[in-house]
Formats: C-alpha cells, structure tokens, sequence
C-alpha cells in the first residue's frame, strides 16, 4: 500500500483531469467573453474564473472531502428522492440535453463552418453532425482504447496549439480592445461569474471527483486524507492549465473584434485567428484537433449517462440507453450551437445553486453533526428562489416580455427583486442559503439530531 505519489504523479493525473473536463465550452466560452466584455476584459474574466475554475476545483475537492462513492450517494444526504433526481438531472444536462450535443454543434463551427457558403449551412451541418454522432455512437458501443489513446495525444496538442495561438495574439494583437457590449459595460465581474456557468465544469466536476478518487485508489492511496490531499494538488494542476487558457483566449477574443466585429459565439473567434495568424494550415490544424477533442468528450458524456441510467434502470440495457442518448444529441445539435447555448441557460440557473449548496454542506457538514434536516433546509431555500430564477430566464429567453408573464411568477419575482440582494445579477440565493446554513447547523449543534449514516 502506497502513502504518497510522487510529483510527476501529480502532474500527471492532473493532466488527466484536465483532459476530463477540456471541451466544447472551455474554449467557445472565453472566447465570447473576451469579444462582450471588450474594455472590462479583466473583472469580466476573474468572475469567469471564479465560477469556470474555483467552483469545479470546489466540487473536485468536495468528493474527495466526502468519501462519497459516487454522487448520488452525496446528494442522498439530503434525501434519497432529491439524491436520484438531482443526479439523473445532472447527468442529463452534462449528457444529451446540452453539452453531449454542444461538441458536435461546436466541432461543426470551429472546424468546417467557415469553409461553408451561407446557403449550404443546414445541411452542412446535418451531414457533418450525422457523421459525428454515428462514429459517437459506435464507439460508445464498443469501447476501446483508441478512445482514451486519442484523448490522451489531444490534450498536449491542443496545451500546444493553442498556447501558440495565444502567444501570438499577445505579441501581435489583431486589433485594439474595444468598448464593452451593453451587459459587460456595468457590473462586468458579476455578469463574468453567471457567464462561467456554461462550462458546466462545476456540474461535472461532481462526476469527474469520482473518476480521479478511483484513479487514486488504484494507485494504491485509502486513507480519507491523503486521497483528499492528492484529489486537491491534482485539481490544482487541471485548474492552473484551465485558467491559463481561459485568461489567453478571453484576450484573444477581445483583440478581435476591430478586425472580425462581434459573432454570436465563441467559435468562429479561434478559427478565424487560427487562419489570421497560420494561414490555412493552422485552420486545418485547429480544425482537425478540435474535432477530435470534441468527439472524445462526446464518447465520454454518451458513456458515462448510458452507465449511470443503466445502474438506475437495469431492465433497460446499456446499449439501449446509447443508441437513444445519441440519436437525441443528434437533434439538438442541429438546432445549433448559438440556441443550445441559449436554452441552456435556465437549466444552468436552476441547477448550479443547487450543486454549489451541496459542496458547501459537505465541507461544512462536521460542523453540524451531518444533520439532515440542515442538508434539507439549505438545498430546499436554494431550489425555492433558483426554480424561479429558471423560470424567469426560460421566459426571457423565449422573448416573452414581463408583462406577459403568469400573475404567479410577476408576484414572486416582485418579491424577490425587493428582498434579496444581487437578485439582478442571478446570484440572490447565496446569502439566504448561508444564513439558512448557519441557524440551522446551531440548532443541529445545540439539539444534536440524528445524524446521516455516512
């Protein structure tokens, strides 16, 4: 049995767990950023940075805090119901509802969008996402090494490529930095922390804990401690790689927009650097590792659902649950990458204040006995006002103006905008869940309830 790892160990599950979460919206994301926020290119990106690093490094460390064996075992501390349906929400967001069919949707417009006239785009893009999710499905269906031997050459190609591509955009700007779209002109660290949420790390980052945990336990590490300790110096690797990149591609964005003008998403921002700076073949190159890059996480999302559903509904075959799982991909992603990015976002603002609450219990959980009724307390104020924050945004985003909306909702929304703060920006449920945290975890202290079998 082994006590410590040594560094390159380190280093190299860390590459391992940036490879993990290295995809579609990790470089579409900044690259948006950069072009919005123009002139507040800095608050906008640490804000970015808080929510599209720190909260996956958070959920990385939380499973290893926990013990948990997998997620559903975490969530079941608050309830066994909200445990199933909180992770098989989970795994539907970050599988075949929206990132799954995000890499194909991203992989068709950083590859080969530009190349294609205007009039051919739709059924470029379904021959292209047909093709895509096929060889998805048919190695999902039988599992093989090429898929981790591609993921593994990737992720050093693309540190490569792309660090070459950013280096050149610090040398040799594109353009100057222009004045701030009007959601960045104001309260650009704010609206940089909501615009992290699309990564959808933080979400996944509660399913790849896991992954690393079990990495760490065949390498011989079982105490709670030292795994907590390895989990938090590899997430720190995998979090150093993904804030460098975050930083360099949210400034390439920004120099861009002189030359190129704003686009709808971050794709067409690195293809057309690529082609700015190396000419064709840095296109064909970028093209070539993304697309690649892409379907590996799309084999990876399509797995690890068809093996999730599959543990919860055993009658269903895996097979099964892959063959629906990526015909269903297919069809959003010939939505496009511009809605699935937009329909995303009420799901994302739902669900990210429900994971967050989860991770801030499990650290705080010694301190108030692992009480349940504190778990449910929490979780159950954060759903209250995020379930309506979802719904306000769905609303929005469908372009249904606020005095269409039901009597209902104006009436809460009202009420909210008038009791909590930073309600404006999406972030209002933080400081009722912690004052929600803090009177019940003294009562836990106090009463000493039963506490949750751990």
């Amino acid at each position: 049995m082994q006590n410590k790892l040594s560094f390159s160990s380190f280093v190299l599950i860390g590459i391992m767990l940036f490879a993990l979460f290295f995809g579609a919206g990790n470089l579409i994301f900044p690259a948006q950023l950069g072009q919005y926020a123009g002139e507040n290119i800095w608050p906008a990106t640490v804000g970015f940075l808080l929510t599209g690093v720190g909260l996956p490094f958070l959920g990385i460390l939380a499973m290893g805090f926990s013990g948990s064996r997998n997620l559903q075992e975490l969530a079941d501390r608050v309830h066994p119901i909200y445990g199933l349906l909180f992770t098989a929400t989970l795994y539907l967001t970050i599988g075949p509802f929206f990132a799954a069919p995000r890499t194909g949707a991203v992989a068709y417009e950083i590859g080969i969008a530009s190349s294609i006239p205007e009039s051919y785009t739709g059924i470029a893009l379904f021959l292209f996402t047909f093709l895509f999710f096929a060889i998805t499905l048919w190695l999902s269906l039988n599992p093989a090494k090429i898929v981790d031997r591609i993921g593994k050459l990737m992720s050093p190609i693309i540190i490569v490529l792309l660090l070459g591509l950013l280096i050149m955009a610090f040398v040799n700007p594109m353009g100057k930095i222009q004045p701030p779209t009007d959601a960045f002109a104001d309260g650009a660290f704010l609206k940089g922390l909501t615009e992290g949420y699309n990564t959808m790390d933080a979400l996944a980052s509660l399913v790849f804990g896991i992954i690393i945990i079990n990495v760490l336990r065949s390498m011989g590490l079982s105490d709670r401690m030292k795994i907590f300790s390895a989990t938090a110096k590899a997430g720190f690797v995998a979090s150093g790689f993904l804030a460098l990149l975050y930083v360099g591609i949210a400034y390439l964005g920004a120099t861009t927009t002189e030359r190129f003008g704003l686009f709808e998403t971050g794709g067409p921002v690195l293809s057309n650097a690529a082609s700015y700076y190396f000419g064709t073949f840095g296109t064909v190159m970028l093209a070539v590792v993304i697309i690649l890059a892409c379907l590996t996480t799309s084999i990876g999302l399509i797995t690890a659902c068809g093996e999730y559903f599959h543990t919860i509904i055993p009658k269903v075959g895996y097979k099964t649950f892959v063959i629906i799982f990526t015909v269903f991909c297919f069809v959003v992603a010939n939505f496009g990458l511009s809605n699935i990015v937009t329909y995303s976002v009420p799901v994302l603002m739902l669900l990210y204040p429900l994971a967050v609450v989860l991770m801030l219990l499990t650290f705080t959980s010694p301190l108030f006995r692992h009480a349940r009724f504190v778990y449910m307390s929490a979780t159950a104020v954060a759903f209250l006002i995020s379930v309506i924050d979802g719904i306000k945004t769905l609303y929005t985003t469908l372009g249904i103006e606020s005095n269409e909306w039901p009597a209902w909702l104006t009436a809460i929304v009202n009420f909210y905008d008038q009791l909590l703060p930073l309600y404006s920006d999406g972030l209002d449920w933080i400081l009722p869940v912690l004052i929600v945290m803090i009177f019940t975890g003294i009562i836990a202290r106090v009463l000493k309830p039963a506490a949750i079998r751990m």
